[in-house]
């Protein structure tokens, strides 16, 4: 079969390409860039815990050598501090949160820096080609493929199974399947400067609402401090709505009043390394599939806003479709499946964006409602840290509640903390070779993963419990089922009784949890994790085709 084509070389593109080779997917990543990635410390991205892990199982990197993770996180108004968030339990002043409560700390990296990991990783992976200089301008489908065409050094015709248009807020994939990509434009613009310089509580990010000192030039209402490796720090400015020029000499002026502010005192030393202007827009696309055509990152959705972070969603829309895909490509078409890739993100992301969009003018839009509502400002406070720290309604991951993948009517389902369609709590595991690892180290290799809860079993070697008590039956189920899966089991899950039994899907989100050996709940599980029975091809292939015909008005 044809290999999968993927149009954009940023971090969301070269993750895909990553995942389709870990399952044996073979891919060709058109890059119309030179194959290298110029070095911006302005430029960032903060991945949540679980597009980090993501990350790392892919590239085989430690990110938190090269990035940096938050001992913990700061929220001022004027002179008040109203929030602090400590990443490590021991030791939390009274009156912050807990670090349980906190979860764990993001990771903050520089996107070049995160881009270059992958680029290593895929440097001696077999099965994925990278062409540099390629700038796509034609795409054309058929039931069979997908057949793309490239302007460069020597035009190229490239033949495809399917092709992913990662290609970025300007996707000329998304352009040439004429898919709408309706939103708002300029939600947010921030001023962005990284510096070298000696701050107090150098590990701590901080935010600090409405600054006591007064600014050069239009005030600011909100300046975020994140810290790097090597005593760097991305500082963000929240400019008033306009198009103002941001002008070298005031992007100076608000460095030197920012840096004396928190350290009281004059200007300490700094050193300038990378400037630049971050406009946020909030879009999101009407259709993410067209036939043999897929859209994902920011070729299908822009967001960003209150300190919620785009590529994260970017990194999952990747998780998601790369086992779809690969199902697809090794197996056959299999329609209900590609559909859920749509039917799950979009709705995920667009719940995010309405979250943003409905916080916005609480925020952003004055002090209107604070003269009615006791402890305003708190909360809008609350609202900022969740965005900025990857909870709740505006940074939390979706969970896909609505699938058209969730089973229905199944008689054994047993309560746990993990809803359904929501992402797995990553626990220490028993393998088949009897090994012990974490559950997410199992992700991401095509198969279903079926989870047995047996207290005891961490303690004894696998050999003395293999063959005893509902192991051989439930061995016997998870071989019959429609789609290779591996048996694990785990010591204990949360929320979950002894014997209970967990159907994870390739990316690592709950399909069901079942009370025991249940054979047929497990194989209908199973069976509608992958879209249902597989459809005829030639059936799926006319779908296709219909599905291209019709566009994406």
């Amino acid at each position: 079969m044809d290999p999968v084509i993927i149009v954009g070389a940023g971090p969301v593109g070269l993750t895909l390409a990553l995942a389709l080779a870990r399952q044996d997917v073979p891919s060709v990543v058109l890059d119309e860039g030179p194959g290298k990635d110029e070095p911006r410390l302005a430029r960032t991205v903060v991945l949540r815990e679980d597009t980090a892990a993501l990350m790392e199982r892919l590239t085989g990197w430690r990110l938190a050598q090269v990035g940096a993770r938050w001992a913990g996180w700061r929220s001022l108004r004027r002179k008040q501090v109203m929030r602090e968030v400590s990443f490590d339990a021991p030791g939390a002043a009274p009156g912050t949160e807990a670090a349980a409560d906190a979860g764990p700390a993001p990771l903050h990296i520089a996107q070049h820096v995160l881009t270059g990991a992958l680029r290593a990783a895929l440097a001696g992976e077999r099965l994925v080609k990278i062409a540099a200089e390629s700038r796509l301008d034609a795409v054309e489908q058929e039931p069979s493929g997908v057949t793309a065409h490239t302007r460069g050094p020597t035009g190229t015709w490239w033949r495809g199974s399917y092709l992913i248009g990662c290609d970025g807020p300007r996707s000329t994939v998304r352009k040439l399947q004429d898919i709408r990509f309706p939103g708002r434009t300029a939600v947010e613009r921030h001023a962005v400067a990284a510096l070298r310089a000696e701050l107090p509580r150098p590990d701590e990010a901080l935010l600090h609402r409405m600054p006591p000192w007064r600014t050069s030039g239009p005030s600011t209402s909100e300046i975020t401090g994140r810290p790097l490796p090597d005593g760097v720090w991305r500082l963000d400015w929240l400019l008033p709505p306009g198009k103002d020029l941001v002008t070298p000499e005031l992007l100076v002026a608000r460095v030197r009043e920012t840096l004396a502010g928190w350290t009281d005192g004059p200007t300490p030393p700094y050193e300038l390394l990378d400037t630049g202007v971050h406009t946020v827009h909030h879009r999101l696309a009407r259709r993410w599939r067209v036939g043999r055509v897929f859209l994902a990152g920011d070729a299908a959705h822009l967001l960003g806003a209150l300190g919620t972070q785009g590529l994260d969603e970017g990194l999952r829309d990747a998780d998601n479709l790369a086992w779809k895909l690969a199902l697809a490509w090794h197996h056959g078409p299999h329609e209900a499946l590609l559909d859920s890739y749509q039917t799950e993100r979009r709705a995920v992301v667009a719940a995010r964006l309405r979250a943003a969009d409905q916080a916005l003018p609480l925020l952003r839009g004055g002090g209107g409602l604070r003269a009615y509502v006791p402890g305003a400002a708190r909360g809008h406070d609350a609202l900022l840290t969740d965005g900025h720290l990857g909870r709740g309604v505006l940074g939390a991951p979706g969970a896909y509640a609505d699938s058209p993948l969730a089973p229905r009517h199944l008689e054994g389902e047993a309560p746990v903390d993990t809803e359904p369609g929501a992402s797995v709590t990553d626990v220490q595991v028993t393998a088949e070779d009897g090994s012990f690892v974490r559950l997410r180290d199992r992700l991401g290799r095509g198969a279903l993963l079926v989870v047995l809860v047996a207290p005891g079993t961490g303690v004894w070697e696998r050999k003395h419990w293999v063959s005893a008590g509902i192991m051989p039956r439930l061995a016997a189920a998870v071989s019959a089922l429609p789609h290779p899966a591996e048996l694990l089991v785990a010591e204990e899950y949360p929320g979950a009784a002894p014997h209970t039994v967990l159907l994870v899907r390739p990316d690592g989100h709950l399909t069901a949890a079942l009370t025991g050996v249940r054979a047929a709940d497990l194989y209908a599980a199973a069976e509608a994790a992958i879209g249902g029975p597989a459809k005829a091809e030639a059936g799926a292939e006319a779908g296709a085709e219909a599905g291209a015909r019709a566009g994406s008005r």
